[in-house]
């Protein structure tokens, strides 16, 4: 199977088992496959109060971004990455799910706020730097990011957060 099709199967079960796992929370969570910007699902109690959530959805214990820039400001001096402010949230309230898939169905669900995720990123790219004398060890002007699952074990099936963040 081509690594394109692959990772958006990934992708595509993460959303629906997230979905399904909302539901199952009382949730009416309907997807949007992609095609929404910022998030993946909505979720609505019956109050009709909602919350945006973004999945993210791996086989590996690790998720990748492709832009550090997502999540704070970064300038270069020569080949020195600078970590300036952190970024806005792009949307009010918004959720992250981050899902391992596990081949036999024992998936793991982490569950944290969009504000809190940047600041993990960040805070772990400033240690990455400061472990490397501020530049990037392998490509200097690289701005990939990753988060591993060990980061995100304080926030495995917090799903309180999520009807925490209904509005």
């Amino acid at each position: 199977m081509s690594t394109g099709r692959n990772n958006k199967l990934v992708g595509q079960a993460g959303e629906y088992l997230v979905a399904a796992e909302l539901s199952r929370r009382g949730l009416i969570a309907t997807t949007f496959t992609g095609n929404v910007p910022y998030y993946d699902i909505i979720a609505s109690d019956e109050e009709g109060r909602h919350v945006s959530v973004q999945v993210k959805a791996s086989r590996h214990p690790s998720w990748q971004f492709g832009e550090l820039t997502k999540f704070c400001d970064i300038t270069f001096n020569g080949k020195y990455q600078i970590v300036g402010r952190p970024i806005r949230c792009p949307v009010q309230r918004l959720v992250v799910v981050f899902v391992l898939i596990d081949i036999h169905g024992a998936d793991r669900f982490y569950i944290l706020t969009w504000r809190r995720l940047r600041d993990l990123i960040v805070k772990e790219h400033k240690a990455y730097l400061g472990r490397h004398g501020g530049k990037r060890a392998q490509k200097w002007d690289s701005l990939h990011c990753a988060i591993p699952e060990k980061t995100l074990r304080p926030y495995k099936d917090k799903w309180s957060i999520i009807e925490e963040n209904l509005l």
